[in-house]
């Protein structure tokens, strides 16, 4: 199992135990590394690698959001990156309290990456055309993504576990 870790962390599988199948052709990713987990998956099968499966955990969906948003989010984050972390991790554990991850310095390249990545509903074809079994978690109490929209989005491309009373970290309490 290859984990890909959201924006600004790293070792929070943890958090995703109950969901993360482990063995050697899975592929998971949260959050920003769903993004980095679903490219990666794109290139091991161009490359005619195996993987069985591609799961993604809160995916960041932020395609529908309007672009004040986004540059409201960068200039936030460039204005003082270790505030916009902390309120970003508060909200990434709302409504519940917040818990211990382990960050890691990032650019904001990296988010920007986050904020205009557009998820395509072409690659999941491919895909489904190649085995490679897709599973989609989404938490009902997400307050970073617009949930209505992934959930509406990600139902199509795959096998969407939509866990009602969840945060980001899919943590239900």
């Amino acid at each position: 199992m290859k984990f890909f870790s959201g924006f600004s962390l790293t070792n929070e599988q943890a958090f995703f135990s109950d969901y993360i199948k482990e063995d050697a052709y899975t592929v998971v990713g949260f959050s920003y590394g769903a993004i980095k987990a679903l490219e990666e998956v794109l290139r091991l099968v161009e490359e005619g690698e195996r993987v069985d499966t591609l799961q993604l955990l809160s995916p960041a969906f932020f395609q529908t959001k309007e672009e004040k948003f986004r540059r409201l989010q960068l200039l936030s984050y460039k204005k003082n990156a270790a505030l916009y972390m902390k309120q970003f991790l508060r909200g990434c554990f709302a409504p519940f309290g917040m818990q211990s991850v382990e960050n890691i310095e990032t650019k904001s390249e990296e988010l920007e990456e986050l904020l205009y990545y557009v998820w395509n509903e072409k690659d999941f074809t491919l895909f489904e055309e190649s085995g490679v079994k897709v599973e989609i978690y989404l938490g009902g109490e997400d307050k970073i993504i617009d949930i209505q929209k992934a959930r509406e989005f990600f139902k199509n491309v795959g096998t969407l576990t939509y866990i009602k009373k969840a945060n980001h970290f899919l943590q239900v309490s």
